[in-house]
């Protein structure tokens, strides 16, 4: 028995034990997820078991089932899944498990305002998505609400949102946003600050909510894959595959083995893509023009290449729920491979450079730290939680194919601040170029998708997939007709914006600018 399946034995043993459930035999599963079904009282006590147990959060979420609410929580420990699941009636007011896992709590808040479900001991009673667009009786997740609305009106301005204060002699408030001075989507930060000295940052996100939860009912699963390709533009490529994931799952559907490979080739080159731009926008942050119009021209280049032989710059629409759209041939498998080495051979150049500039060291190290148990406490992975030493990359500790057949080495460090980020993300571009190039070399012969059946049952599935921000989780159920009943997209940035809450304390305002952009959250991504 490995580490987590004894893990998972002591906490059902546990639970059996304070008579929460009868036996091992209340352990069901959803494809290869063990699934275990509560009672709404045990809720917040099995809940504490497992953060006392060590098991990280990984997402919340709610569906309403026949007038009342499934709330399923799903948590990981060493690469192995739990989801636990309860059902209460609309009335029933559920423990709220933020107190011990406090990432939970802007997803609870949102079950809150989109289906109404209610909570004790929250620490948090504030509005999260619902700004002023319904009423309070209104709760747009309900089967019964309509998508859109037979009188719509312009939503009015949120002004009234209770944001914390503080107070002292000299203290001071600086509000940012929502509407910006670049093309980012609108957020909105408020900072409480004395002299130059970050006291708090509050964040108030949700302006452009798209609805994307509601539009996803009663589709078919490729026009869902469509859809979930556009909760983050940026992310295109992770989150078609995680609803695929998910869709196959549920299906027990098997792609073949070169679709798998021409998945991973799509994703490495999102996240290569993402990351030199990351990377460009930080330095140019600190006055590093060298490194911003070098590091964007090779961004540039790559996305040229994604149109040229996938159709889009952001891989839009290559994943199908069978495979993929595009496949390589002979003469573009190898202008691949020359368009990484040339890569490569220029990151060799830029990176020591960038190494050796002790300007740029001042300014981005020990800035923003943020600490090991820190990023344990709010569950940030991908280049934010590898930059605090958290290990974690479900290509290595939980792959799937084609990752299941590569070696993945997974760069971390332990200093937690900007420079630390910067690092990581450095260290994965050159790891996701050799990925690709394992890729191409052992890509099998043979189809890109399966032959299409349509599903004749209701079934769910949950589909991870390591975007490059980290862990991407999509829940999906169907009904008989295999048409989507509910849709639960979670994106990394639901935890790394808390991150950036706690890094920016006690550092200054200058150095917000790249604080953020280390930290890089969707904002479209939490906007669903």
């Amino acid at each position: 028995m490995n580490k987590s399946s004894q893990w998972l034995n002591d906490f059902l043993t546990t639970l059996i034990t304070k008579d929460i459930i009868n036996s091992k035999e209340n352990l069901q599963s959803i494809n290869s997820y063990p699934l275990l079904n509560i009672e709404p009282s045990s809720w917040g006590y099995v809940t504490k078991i497992a953060t006392v147990n060590k098991y990280r959060f990984a997402g919340i979420w709610a569906q309403n089932l026949q007038g009342k609410f499934q709330i399923n929580a799903l948590f990981e420990y060493l690469g192995s899944y739990l989801l636990l699941r309860t059902i209460i009636a609309t009335s029933y007011k559920i423990h709220s498990i933020a107190q011990y896992y406090p990432a939970a709590n802007r997803l609870e808040r949102h079950m809150r305002d989109m289906f109404g479900v209610k909570f004790t001991d929250q620490p948090d009673l504030r509005r999260w998505t619902r700004h002023k667009a319904w009423k309070e009786n209104e709760f747009p997740l309900r089967e019964n609400f309509p998508l859109n609305p037979e009188n719509p009106q312009l939503t009015p301005p949120d002004c009234e949102y209770p944001f914390q204060k503080v107070h002292g002699e000299g203290v001071y408030e600086i509000p940012v946003g929502p509407i910006h001075a670049g093309i980012i989507e609108p957020g909105h930060l408020r900072f409480h600050a004395n002299g130059e000295d970050v006291l708090l940052l509050e964040e108030r996100l949700g302006y452009v909510h798209k609805g994307i939860e509601k539009l996803a009912v009663g589709r078919d699963i490729d026009e869902l894959i469509k859809l979930a390709s556009r909760v983050s533009g940026d992310s295109t490529v992770a989150y078609a595959w995680a609803t695929a994931r998910a869709f196959e799952e549920s299906y027990s559907i098997e792609i073949p083995k070169r679709a798998a490979f021409l998945r991973g080739i799509l994703a490495e080159r999102e996240r290569i893509a993402n990351h030199l731009g990351d990377f460009a926008a930080i330095c140019n942050d600190v006055g590093f023009s060298f490194a911003y119009s070098q590091l964007m021209r090779l961004k540039e280049l790559w996305l040229r290449q994604n149109a040229l032989l996938f159709g889009h710059r952001l891989l839009m629409d290559c994943i199908t729920s069978r495979g993929v759209k595009v496949d390589l041939d002979k003469q573009q498998k190898k202008n691949l491979h020359q368009e990484i080495n040339i890569l490569t051979e220029e990151l060799k150049e830029i990176f020591p450079i960038l190494e050796e500039n002790s300007s740029l060291h001042d300014r981005l190290k020990t800035t923003g730290k943020l600490s090991l148990e820190m990023a344990h406490t709010l569950g940030v992975l991908g280049y934010v939680g590898r930059a605090s030493s958290c290990k974690f990359d479900l290509r290595h500790d939980a792959p799937y194919p084609p990752y299941d057949q590569l070696q993945i080495k997974v760069p971390v460090y332990n200093h937690g601040d900007v420079l630390a980020r910067l690092r990581i993300r450095a260290q994965e571009i050159l790891s996701s170029l050799k990925i690709l190039n394992s890729l191409l070399l052992k890509m099998p012969e043979g189809t890109i998708e399966t032959k299409w059946q349509t599903p004749k049952k209701s079934a769910e599935g949950i589909g991870l997939i390591e975007g490059w921000r980290g862990e991407i989780l999509v829940y999906v159920s169907f009904t008989d007709n295999g048409l989507v009943e509910r849709f639960f997209p979670r994106d990394p940035s639901w935890f790394s914006w808390l991150a950036l809450e706690e890094l920016i304390y006690g550092n200054i305002v200058p150095d917000f600018p790249v604080c953020n952009k280390s930290i890089n959250g969707s904002y479209s991504g939490v906007d669903l």
